[in-house]
């Protein structure tokens, strides 16, 4: 006799939470069907098999398993599987190969497991670009078997040619695509005999990334301008605190307070890895926290106004603001490169780049990873390869200087 129970699998996710799955169990064995629903092992009810009430969504997910509990049931009821003799297996298989799951209700479990991992940005943005996809189609219906190279070739016309993205960008369309498609292949065992991605179909290759910096020059432009307003100049000075910290990413310099700086050291916690980092404070920035310091005690104790009222603990109202205040920043940064004569695209991001640049080749790889704060010496190689043009250079003028 087969039986059909909700259990919480004791495999986490990378964020260390665990699957809440259906298991079904026949002659001692058993077999898992995904729900694509994860949580922290102290929110599961052993004894009753739930979601504990202290779960922010208990409700929503309690519903969803009675739902899939039910729908188990009743599936393993029609096919008469008990009858059959069947393994715990293809009793699964036969529950699996009876659930219409589409596409796009795919990807609202997908999105919602981001929410729950609280990658707000991340979430904000495979939204927008799940929307454009619905848009292309004309539908918000997208079987898998539907889902083939044949179309996946139209929406990548669409993107580079009717709405002009870069290839990088349309790349990351693809991307997010797959991701989709490979997760319910895998929570959900969706026929995938018509998988549109591999050899001989749709390949995703990175097209090479063009990172421009500004060179020492450009940034002594910025360091002595002058006649600028002051929301230019508080953006010149929250874009130098970034390079002077070798590339400090935007959300993490919004976020500094005076107390992350002692005894001439910078001590803060990335946003995007939670790394703890440590850095002397290079001169020049003094200049900036002297600027800073005169109401100080305005700005509830951070370097930088833009952050000031904001719950910090709130992560989804912080990822809004910060990419509100990113784009205000970057628009008055443009101002001041049109007012400098800098002809590059001025923006927060490219403070990263311009401390690469104007390393280049003089620093040694090993530390330059330290100060990227990168996990892999390959990820600094690779980065850093955008800026080390002396042996290159060197080459060339042997060859043509005759």
């Amino acid at each position: 006799m087969a039986t059909i129970q909700a259990v919480l699998r004791k495999k986490p996710n990378k964020a260390g939470q665990f699957p809440i799955t259906i298991r079904v169990t026949k002659d001692r064995k058993s077999s898992y069907l995904f729900t694509g629903q994860y949580i922290d092992e102290k929110f599961w009810d052993e004894k009753f098999n739930r979601v504990r009430k202290s779960h922010l969504n208990s409700i929503r997910l309690n519903n969803l398993v009675a739902k899939k509990l039910s729908e188990a049931n009743d599936k393993l009821i029609d096919s008469d599987a008990e009858s059959t003799g069947q393994s715990a297996q293809k009793i699964k298989n036969i529950i699996v190969g009876k659930t219409k799951m589409g596409y796009f209700e795919a990807s609202e479990v997908f999105l919602s497991n981001l929410l729950q991992r609280k990658r707000f940005n991340q979430h904000y943005n495979q939204e927008k670009r799940l929307d454009i996809f619905k848009a292309f189609l004309g539908r918000k219906e997208l079987s898998f078997t539907d889902l083939d190279v044949t179309l996946l070739k139209r929406f990548e016309a669409y993107l580079l040619y009717e709405r002009k993205v870069a290839p990088r960008t349309a790349i990351n369309y693809l991307m997010l695509i797959r991701t989709i498609y490979n997760f319910a292949r895998k929570e959900y065992h969706v026929d995938d005999r018509n998988y549109p991605f591999g050899k001989g179909k749709i390949q995703i290759k990175f097209p090479e990334s063009e990172k421009i910096g500004l060179n020492r020059e450009e940034v002594q432009l910025l360091e002595m301008a002058e006649d600028l307003t002051p929301a230019q100049q508080h953006a010149v000075y929250t874009w130098l605190m970034s390079f002077y910290f070798a590339g400090i990413r935007v959300g993490d310099v919004l976020q500094l307070k005076w107390s992350d700086f002692i005894d001439n050291r910078l001590y803060y916690r990335m946003g995007k890895n939670k790394k703890l980092v440590s850095l002397a404070n290079p001169k020049k920035v003094e200049k900036i926290l002297e600027y800073y310091s005169i109401s100080k005690e305005k700005r509830d104790g951070l370097i930088f106004h833009y952050l000031k009222d904001t719950n910090l603990k709130d992560e989804k109202r912080m990822a809004t603001r910060v990419k509100t205040v990113n784009r205000n920043l970057n628009r008055r940064l443009e101002i001041v490169a049109e007012k400098l004569g800098i002809d590059k695209k001025l923006s927060m991001h490219i403070a990263r780049h311009s401390f690469g640049n104007i390393s280049g080749d003089k620093i040694p790889i090993q530390m330059l990873q330290k100060l990227y704060r990168h996990s892999s010496i390959t990820t600094t190689v690779s980065y850093q390869s955008n800026f080390m043009y002396k042996e290159t250079d060197d080459a060339l003028e042997k060859v043509v200087d005759f």
